[in-house]
């Protein structure tokens, strides 16, 4: 008997008895497995018999806010311009990828936007990453690599280019090794596009569950990579590690 296939998408809006637009939806955002597997394309033919798992996105928690800045602690698998469309009086200070968490901070009225952009175009906004990788970190390693960033179809890929690539630096500070993977801090200074997951892979540690820069993992299906502490003008603000990061299974 002939095995039947469909495309992803319509067999998840029938599982979940959802639209089909939001069926896409949830592919693209990175939150619909199958096994261990993230389901990439939601056009993919796939068994009409297959079951689908979906992960639950965090909600959006502010942590601070006063009259020039609203800060939130930003959930994985949320697009920075996804955050902004719930803030639309703020002005985004900073970007982070989809599926980063972390510190995002807004300017709530332009003499503040235009004092903070000041501060990181001076470098003087201070920048903490967490992040798991594979490979031994044992010691601080400084990597300063002018990154080029590319578009294609609308869609951003970095890349390490010592002639045309931007000025970058991120320097990493050990602080678990467990087999061949380690938890490491990661202070950047400037802030390209996808800087520390090209600078880490560019070193031979990259990020687990960076599919673009690395390999995906079965233990997880988001890029380990939380923005955790930042320092603007006389303010600091820290976002808790998600439970991945706390309880990630290093063996």
């Amino acid at each position: 008997m002939a095995v039947a296939y469909d495309k992803a998408y319509k067999l998840l809006a029938l599982q979940e008895k959802i639209s089909n637009s939001k069926a896409k939806e949830l592919i693209d955002r990175g939150v619909v497995k199958v096994g261990d597997k993230k389901v990439l394309i939601a056009r993919g033919e796939i068994r009409v018999d297959t079951k689908f798992t979906i992960k639950e996105i965090s909600k959006i928690r502010v942590i601070f806010e006063d009259k020039d800045i609203l800060v939130v602690d930003k959930p994985a698998f949320l697009t920075a311009d996804d955050i902004a469309k719930k803030y639309e009086n703020a002005i985004l200070l900073n970007r982070l990828d989809k599926e980063t968490s972390g510190v995002m901070m807004f300017a709530k009225n332009e003499e503040f936007q235009k004092k903070a952009i000041k501060e990181f175009q001076a470098n003087r906004v201070y920048k903490e990453y967490v992040a798991i990788v594979e490979g031994k970190v044992i010691e601080e390693i400084e990597i300063d690599k002018p990154i080029l960033t590319t578009k294609d179809r609308g869609m951003a890929k970095s890349k390490i280019d010592m002639k045309r690539g931007k000025p970058a630096k991120s320097t990493v500070y050990p602080l678990l090794v467990e087999g061949n993977k380690s938890k490491i801090k990661v202070v950047i200074e400037s802030g390209r596009t996808h800087q520390i997951r090209v600078h880490l892979n560019s070193v031979g540690l990259p990020i687990i569950g960076d599919a673009v820069y690395g390999r995906t993992s079965s233990n997880v299906n988001r890029v380990l990579l939380h923005s955790k502490v930042t320092k603007i003008f006389d303010y600091t603000f820290e976002s808790p590690e998600p439970k991945e990061f706390k309880v990630y299974d290093f063996n």
